[in-house]
């Protein structure tokens, strides 16, 4: 099957290791970060979503006006508009970027959060409304005849948009959570299901977690997996060791001079003991160990809280692709990577990996098509023992 790569779309220059230099919304900056990933062999770039952080539907306009080649994968947070509103700008974005938009629905797993926009719903909840949305969103869709509709959440009558998508049926609907809730959302209603890194193990648990909830509602094909890391790579392991420990450091450093609430550890501002089950398991897989399979490290998670995708993969190009091509054959087909040095590691990372990550793929993926035309070869050149046989007279 092939492989894709998923990227960040950062509207400034600011990580978790260093201060952004500049506004929220650096249009140059976009633009750059952008190019660097279209240029880089990268397929597609994640505009992320964050209650005061700059909205993330025109950043993405503006970067598929400008860009050719690159796909967006916008995060979009149900109770920020109803879904009559949300469906038509993304029908409109997918017009813009000419059918290269996938939407990512976020339920959301923190409860402040969520109330800092005027979203008071519990977490099962927001779960029920966001099935209900999505299905909404892929009516509009796919409906040139006006309809009502009367659920839970939402109530409208005899609505058709003017504008649909380019994508045909529509874009893919992506979405990701480590709960049974997410996995019976994800696994009824998402085309790709997000997983944060953790262990092939885990992983490997997740995924028929995700296949298991699809067959229940009635699915014949699963969602196809994304699993992202925080990529730390140098030419040598130890070189790469090393920028882990700094990077380590940086992050520390960045969290003390913050002001973050909630008590001290170690002379670490801690944050609140995250409430969504991803963050959850990346702490509990940090404090079991630092180090899993081929190059997984989780420190990096541990100094963040668990905050979102901060599991790194450390080590040469060839030690990361080797890592990433682990989870690649447990069935893990969309590969997301974030550096910490935003542009630099998108290039470094598209130059030195992801080459060699798409040439171990295509072997594999013509090895395994070697194998099927001998079967089907063999199949064809094997006798039918169970049909009579005609005696041969001579």
């Amino acid at each position: 099957m092939p492989v894709e790569f998923l990227g960040i779309a950062a509207t400034n220059d600011g990580s978790e290791t260093t201060a952004r230099s500049g506004a929220a919304f650096d249009k140059e900056y976009t633009l750059r970060l952008g190019r660097a990933h279209e240029d880089h062999g990268w397929d597609r770039v994640l505009f992320a979503y964050g209650s005061g952080s700059p909205d993330p539907a025109p950043a993405a306009a503006y970067l598929a006006s400008r860009l050719d080649r690159l796909q967006i994968l916008l995060a979009h947070r149900p109770n920020v508009s109803y879904p009559t509103y949300a469906a038509k700008t993304f029908a409109t974005l997918d017009q813009i970027s000419g059918g290269r938009l996938t939407v990512h629905f976020i339920t959301g797993g923190n409860d402040h959060e969520q109330g800092r926009e005027g979203d008071t719903l519990t977490k099962d909840e927001r779960y029920a409304r966001t099935r209900e949305y999505i299905r909404i969103v892929k009516k509009i869709w796919t409906t040139r005849e006006p309809f009502d509709h009367e659920g839970e959440h939402y109530r409208f009558h005899d609505f058709v948009s003017d504008v649909f998508p380019v994508r045909q049926p529509r874009p893919d609907v992506s979405f990701g959570g480590s709960s049974p809730a997410a996995y019976a959302v994800g696994g009824a209603e998402a085309d790709i299901y997000c997983l944060w890194g953790e262990p092939l193990e885990q992983t490997a648990r997740q995924i028929e977690a995700v296949k298991a909830a699809a067959e229940a509602a009635g699915r014949t094909e699963a969602p196809r997996i994304q699993v992202a890391f925080r990529p730390i790579i140098a030419p040598t392991e130890e070189l790469a060791w090393e920028k882990a420990h700094r990077t380590l450091g940086a992050i520390r450093q960045r969290r003390r001079a913050g002001s973050r609430p909630g008590p001290h550890r170690d002379g670490v501002a801690q944050a609140p003991a995250p409430q969504n089950a991803g963050s959850q398991r990346l702490l509990a897989i940090a404090e079991a160990g630092e180090r899993y399979d081929r190059a997984l490290w989780t420190p990096t998670a541990a100094a963040t809280g668990g905050a979102g995708n901060s599991n790194a993969l450390v080590g040469t190009p060839e030690t990361v692709a080797r890592a990433l091509l682990d989870y690649y054959d447990l069935g893990v087909d969309i590969l997301s990577a974030r550096g910490y040095d935003l542009l630099g590691d998108a290039i470094d990372f598209g130059r030195y990996v992801i080459p060699l990550v798409r040439e171990e793929v295509a072997k594999r993926d013509a090895a395994r098509a070697a194998e099927r035309t001998a079967a089907a070869a063999t199949a064809t050149a094997a006798p039918d023992l169970d049909r009579p046989r005609t005696a041969v007279r001579g």
